[in-house]
């Protein structure tokens, strides 16, 4: 078994204590894998969101960090940014949206596959 690079805490919606524990296993294990693979920290700025907080950050309606298959990632440069975003794609993540300053990621099976997207 490999070694866990996280912590429930850092996908806990900030209104809901230990709601991190609401994430889904398939999503951490690929997560887990992509920050092997990189070798370098993830910082999480979003992960599981309450519907309140979803609301308070501006999230789509059927986001999927409301179902915790979900993460925003911090990054701090472009070379940061590449690689973070090759290493999720290794580790098999195909819906990923980039930001100046976090990527999103997500493995949500009802939403459609193979997209990179941008935020304005």
């Amino acid at each position: 078994m490999s070694k866990n690079y996280f912590k429930y805490s850092e996908f806990d919606s900030p209104d809901i204590p230990d709601s991190g524990r609401n994430m889904q296993p398939s999503f951490l294990r690929m997560l887990n894998h992509a920050r092997q693979i990189a070798g370098i920290p993830f910082r999480i700025n979003s992960g599981f969101r309450s519907k309140e907080h979803n609301e308070k950050v501006g999230g789509t309606e059927n986001s999927s960090h409301l179902r915790g298959h979900a993460a925003d990632i911090h990054v701090s440069s472009s070379t940061h940014r590449y690689e973070i975003l090759s290493a999720l794609l290794q580790a098999g993540f195909n819906r990923i949206g980039i930001a100046e300053t976090f990527i999103h990621v997500d493995n949500d099976p009802i939403k459609t596959q193979k997209v990179i997207w941008t935020y304005a």
